[in-house]
């Protein structure tokens, strides 16, 4: 069924949770020293296969292919507005998400939270599609293990990274 939780408050701290990421590596988010930012993406489809029965009906589903790609096309715009770490989040397992970090040509990992551990102890709003559970759209900024904002209202998952930035540009996000 998913789960739907309400938005988290800045000042929360990260859970001391590891993630593996595609490139075989373990990261801690909670570890990271300097601005983060961690957008949570529900799947990507493999290539030349079809996307999950019903997915096209699934508001806000599709778009994951271009959020990733809209990050690596703003990645060194990201890094000159002072953010140290980005990564994608997906339930995917990390084999999988190596294959389309490669075909997408990311400049970053991306975390696999298969076993839902940080969603479960962020409480991240879940939802399910065709019999599998995944996570709803969510971008998480923070600063030394410490979320400075959560977006959660991703209509133009193209645009996430567009608007994070902006967020950054602004200074209105550093605060905290």
């Amino acid at each position: 069924m998913g789960r739907m939780t309400p938005p988290l408050a800045p000042g929360v701290t990260i859970p001391d949770v590891t993630l593996a990421a595609s490139d075989g590596t373990a990261v801690c988010l909670a570890d990271l020293r300097g601005i983060t930012v961690v957008y949570a993406y529900p799947r990507t489809s493999p290539p030349n296969t079809a996307p999950l029965v019903g997915w096209d009906q699934i508001p806000g589903a599709r778009g994951c292919t271009s959020q990733n790609c809209g990050f690596r096309d703003h990645f060194d715009d990201l890094v000159a507005a002072g953010v140290a770490h980005v990564f994608g989040m997906s339930t995917q397992d990390s084999a999988y998400q190596a294959e389309m970090v490669a075909r997408l040509h990311l400049p970053f990992v991306i975390l696999s939270d298969q076993d839902f551990s940080l969603t479960d102890a962020l409480g991240l709003t879940t939802f399910d599609a065709d019999g599998t559970t995944l996570l709803t759209r969510t971008t998480l900024i923070m600063r030394n293990g410490v979320l400075l904002r959560q977006m959660t209202e991703i209509t133009h998952p193209d645009q996430n990274a567009s608007d994070v930035l902006a967020l950054l540009r602004a200074d209105q996000i550093t605060q905290i």
